[in-house]
């Protein structure tokens, strides 16, 4: 079986139908199988410079992202984009390449953790694994205050998703109130985007404009660390 006709090539086939044979647009079309609004059509240009810049820039601040993670950053600052046209202008900027390269984690200097002088000033919040006799894998994410080591949440499942820390970081916070600052560890559920959404939408609480003041992002944290070979 013969491979069909694209719509441009059944295009072609009809101006030369009524230019050579002298037929008329409607039996051309009808001969070929194409509609008379197909063949009517003209493309319309868009001018793609404005999404060009915004990939870009997001491109060369968060190289490790992904399409998905930089469309839905986009939607975050309130881009109404098409997904499939951002994923065209993606393709087209050679975005989607996989590139090949060492990771280097950069050189950590951390600072001494100071210790909290009252409750709900600092939180710390990570994950603890361990299995079941039968073999299986399970996670808990645990939540507690570094000012007299209270354990605030303890959640425990096979898997826990980035959503899910943001709802037990909700739950949390009706009955205890929200803490001035948060320490994470780098684990994927707890830098992804929900969990940055969640510091975005709670930005009233804070007075800091510095995201990083409130949820901060360390290597290790002695206190929940201590807290997760003692639970």
């Amino acid at each position: 079986m013969k491979k069909a006709l694209e719509p441009i090539a059944k295009k072609a086939v009809v101006s030369h139908l009524q230019t050579e044979h002298h037929l008329s647009e409607r039996r051309a079309c009808r001969l070929v199988n194409l509609s008379r609004s197909v063949f009517r059509y003209a493309a319309h240009g868009r001018d793609d410079s404005v999404i060009q810049t915004a990939l870009t820039k997001l491109a060369a601040k968060h190289p490790e992202f992904g399409f998905r993670k930089m469309f839905l950053t986009l939607r975050r600052l309130g881009n109404p984009w098409n997904h499939k046209r951002v994923y065209r202008i993606y393709c087209g900027l050679k975005l989607n390449r996989r590139r090949k390269h060492k990771r280097r984690v950069p050189s950590r200097n951390p600072l001494p953790l100071a210790v909290p002088e009252t409750v709900n000033q600092v939180w710390s919040a990570d994950f603890m694994s361990d299995a079941l006799w039968n073999g299986r894998r399970f996670r808990t994410f645990n939540v507690i205050d570094d000012f007299n080591r209270e354990a605030l949440a303890i959640e425990i499942d096979t898997g826990i998703s980035a959503q899910r820390v943001v709802r037990i970081l909700d739950q949390t916070a009706v009955w205890r109130g929200l803490p001035e600052k948060i320490r994470f560890d780098n684990g994927p559920e707890l830098t992804a985007l929900a969990v940055a959404d969640w510091a975005g939408r709670k930005e009233s609480h804070w007075n800091s404009s510095n995201r990083e003041d409130r949820c901060r992002t360390v290597s290790s944290d002695a206190s929940i660390a201590r807290f997760g070979k003692r639970f």
